[in-house]
This record gives C-alpha cells, structure tokens and sequence, in this order.
C-alpha cells in the first residue's frame, strides 16, 4: 500500500527528535521566527475547494472568460510602438514607491527600443534588478562550483539576482528549515534578489515520477527508487513552501505541459486549470507586502486567434490587479523555434507593458537578443552553468559561440577563452591550453573557472543589451550580433536562420 505524505510532514517527523536537543534559548528563538513568518505548514493549509472543479468541467470555458470576444487580439494596457500613446517614462535614480495594489514591486521603465526596454524592479529590502536580466540558476540555493561571496563581490558578475526551485529546496533540505534558519536568503548569505521556481517544470521533467490531478501533483521520491512513498505538491503546498523560503518573488504553481506533446485535450485542460491554480496560489499566499507572486501563461503552441495562450492571457487580465508581473510558460522543450518565437511574440504583445515580462527556461545568448528585441525583460537557463561543466565556454563571435575546451585543438592553445573578459579565469590569465588540461582531468577548479566565465559572459551581453537600449540603439546592438553570429554561407560562415529573420522582423529590425 502506498503512503501519501507531504515534504514537510517527513521535516517535522525529523526534527521532532531533534527539538529535544534544543534549549530554551534556542526554542524560544524558533518559536519567535514562526511567529513572525506567519506561515502554516503545507500540510495546515487546506485546498480552496471553492476553485475545484469536476472532471467533467476540465474542458469548459471558465466563467470569466465566457463573455470575452474571442474574435480579437486579448490585450491591454499597451503603449508605442503597439498603440499611438506614449509610455510614461521614469529617470534611473528615482526612489520607489510602493503601492496598495502592488505592495512588494515597484517596477519603472527608464528607456525603450523599438520593443526592447530597459526597467528596473525594485524589490523588499532595498534589492533591485536591472533589466534585460539574466539569471543563474541556483537550484537549490547554490549556483554549483561558485561561491555567493563570488556571485556578488566579482565585478564581472555581481549579479543582482539568482533563481531557486522550491520542489529541490523542498525536497532537500526541506523549506521548514530554510525559513527556521531566516529564509534562503539567510541561509545562503545572499542578501539580494530571489526568485523561486513553483515546481511546475518538474511535471515536464519528473513526468515519469508524476501524477498529475485537479488537486494538484503527486511526485515519487527520484532519492529513493524502490520507496513507496509519494509527495503531494498542490498550489496550497508550493506557495507555502515559497513563503517558507522567502523568495522576493515566487511563480504560481502552473499545469505544465510538455510543448512537443500531441493532445490538445491535455493542453485545454491544463490550460483553464492553471488559471483555477492562479486562484488557489493567491488565495494561499500569506505574506503578500514582501513576496510578489507571478503569473505564468500556459496553452501550449497555440497562438491563434481565440486560441489558447489567447484564453489563458484572458483570463489573467480579468485577474490583473492581483498580478505584479507576468511569466511565459511551456517553452524551451524541444519545440521548433518558429512555434517558439511565436508564442514569445504573442505574449509581449498581449502583455500590459506597466508589468515585468519574464521568460523562463530561455538562456542562449542568441535567444536573449532576440527575445529581448520582442519585449522581454528577464531570463533564466541552467545552459550556461550546466555547458561550463561540461568544458564549454560561451563567447561573441561566429555561431554557435561556443568554445568546446576539451577538444583537443585547444590543448596547446596560448590564448585566453576571451580577450577582454574580466572573469576569473581571463582576468587571471589562465589559457585554454591549462583549461583543457583541467577540464580532461576533471579538476573541481576547472569547474570554478569555466562558470565564473559563463557568468560573466552572460553578465556582459545583458549589460551590453541594456546600454544600448538606454541609448535607442538596440537595432544597431542587434544587426551587429547577428552579423557576428552569422556571417553568411558566401563568407564561409552559416547563414542566419529564417525564425531570427522573421522574429527580428517582427520587432522591427531588418537583418
């Protein structure tokens, strides 16, 4: 018989013991910190049964969209260069002002290019990120082989945001402990910016390990493969676990699908669900004046008139002032990068302008110039992280702007990965020939180097991008990547591919 048990239910069933261990100082403390996150355990919030719906209701139009004209373009809230009215403005420098409906996010929009803009979200406790942002990925509360005192002190990273996932952090070492020991942000010693994962993409990634149902995802354990035992993650349940880390901001639990998958039944259902599971999240969310918690847009590739990702961006807009900032969902799974650019194409269109846009998964260089040319503003990817594990080094110049350093051509090579660079490993003079030796070694500081570089390099594409945006020159900034990118069959190099044409095109920009 299978045991159904939540995260943490097995923290506490843990920690009981433990707490006897504890003296009264200690205890006290504990007792303190609980009271002043006012925050129930998963398993003490129940489901907002009033969002429930019957099985045979999963494909019915959701009320609120019943009397929305699907005939048109779903939008609101635009400005130029969508509508002839000009976007209010606000000079770099200007404090923040928080306000009711908007508590946790002060967003401001200093310059647009064409589409592209340059903002800033200021966020609790004085943090702010600058955009176009790259963020690392820091799963479960650690970007692997780097230091936080790195992340932040080394100037050419200093990143003022990072992402965690609450499904791993909840897993191990459990969210009680991250908020008893004063959120991630105590815990890791990272004093800026946090944003969470809801645990959603799991359902694309865990799909083996997964049932999913209206209540929510039952997942086993991946740590334990012979182990009956089953984890249960509702909205109810990752938003507390979001609370319990303290992210500044935290995303919805959406219904993920996979965006290769062949049933459009599945991406219907999923799709009005995510919008009953929006309910769910806020209805859950207990510490609204200091987290911000995100919509993300789901409905598959989908991007017809009246179609799905059209529904699903309806329905948020009925729900828009409870929304600080908006996420698109279920890309960067293996579709084509003509369905791709599409649906990012969409949902910058169809997005109110006066709110964050975030695009999750997406991390290629190329991508981010692209993207950002269609109006989004932030970015996460294991990519550059993960490939510098893996010995690959991420640079400007002829696609696809990689140097693999475990190649054997570069085991004599003098050169640094990137002239210029001012990360650890190009700063400090280490040449591709000592990587490769490291790398074929499987040194840890080889490790070290190649992602402090990945990071870096990321950092100065996203910092180039936003330059060039306060300066009206994102057009140029494009044309210019692209043609380093991509110098053309006749020259030897690869011509530029007909989805970048036609996404640069879209956003205005001839190449």
């Amino acid at each position: 018989m299978e045991t159904k048990v939540t995260w943490e239910s097995r923290k506490r069933n843990r920690e009981d013991g433990a707490d006897d261990n504890l003296d009264d100082t200690k205890r006290a403390a504990t007792d303190t910190n609980e009271e002043k996150a006012k925050v129930k355990s998963s398993t003490d919030v129940p489901t907002a049964s009033q969002f429930i719906v019957p099985a045979d209701q999963f494909l019915s139009l959701p009320p609120e969209l019943q009397d929305v004209d699907f005939t048109k373009r779903v939008s609101w809230r635009k400005f130029a260069p969508y509508t002839k009215e000009v976007l209010p403005l606000t000079p770099e420098g200007q404090e923040p002002e928080f306000k009711e409906d908007s508590p946790a996010l002060c967003f401001h929009v200093h310059a647009t290019s064409g589409r592209a803009r340059a903002t800033t979200l200021h966020l609790p406790s004085s943090r702010k990120v600058q955009t176009p942002i790259f963020m690392p990925v820091g799963t479960k509360g650690t970007i692997k082989a780097l230091t936080t005192e790195e992340i932040c002190n080394d100037p050419a990273l200093n990143c003022p945001i990072i992402l965690g996932n609450t499904y791993h952090l909840a897993l191990q070492p459990g969210t009680e402990l991250v908020r008893d020991m004063g959120g991630l942000h105590k815990f890791m010693r990272w004093d800026r910016g946090i944003l969470t994962d809801s645990g959603g993409f799991q359902m694309v990634s865990l799909l083996k390990l997964a049932e999913i149902t209206e209540d929510g995802v039952e997942f086993e354990n991946p740590f334990l493969k012979d182990s009956k035992e089953r984890m249960m993650l509702r909205p109810e349940d990752s938003i507390t676990h979001q609370n319990n880390i303290g992210s500044d901001i935290m995303m919805a639990l959406d219904d993920v699908v996979s965006s290769v998958t062949d049933n459009d039944e599945r991406f219907e259902i999923a799709t009005y669900r995510t919008l009953r599971w929006l309910d769910r999240c806020y209805a859950a969310h207990t510490r609204p004046k200091e987290q911000n918690l995100f919509a993300i847009v789901q409905g598959g590739l989908d991007t017809k008139v009246g179609g799905l990702r059209e529904k699903c961006l309806a329905g948020f807009r009925a729900r828009d002032k409870m929304i600080p900032g908006y996420a698109i969902g279920g890309l960067a799974g293996g579709e084509s990068k003509e369905d791709f650019w599409k649906v990012v194409n969409q949902c910058c269109k169809s997005l109110p302008d006066d709110k964050p846009r975030y695009l999750m998964g997406v991390g290629y260089p190329l991508d981010l110039v692209v993207c950002s040319a269609l109006g989004v503003d932030m970015y996460d990817c294991v990519y550059p992280t993960r490939t510098a594990r893996f010995g690959v080094a991420l640079v400007p110049g002829e696609a696809p702007g990689t140097l693999r350093l475990k190649s054997n051509e570069f085991s004599e090579d003098t050169r640094v990965i990137m002239e210029g660079c001012e990360c650890a490993a190009c700063k400090g003079g280490y040449s591709r020939a000592r990587l490769h030796t490291l790398l074929k070694r499987n040194n840890p500081l080889a490790a070290t180097l190649m992602t402090n570089h990945n990071i870096a390099y990321m950092m100065y594409l996203v910092r180039g991008m936003r330059k060039a945006i306060m300066e009206d020159r994102y057009a140029s900034y494009v044309k210019d990547f692209i043609n380093d990118q991509f110098r053309g069959s006749a020259n030897g190099g690869q011509d530029v591919p007909e989805w970048v044409r036609d996404a640069l095109n879209e956003a205005g920009i001839k190449v």
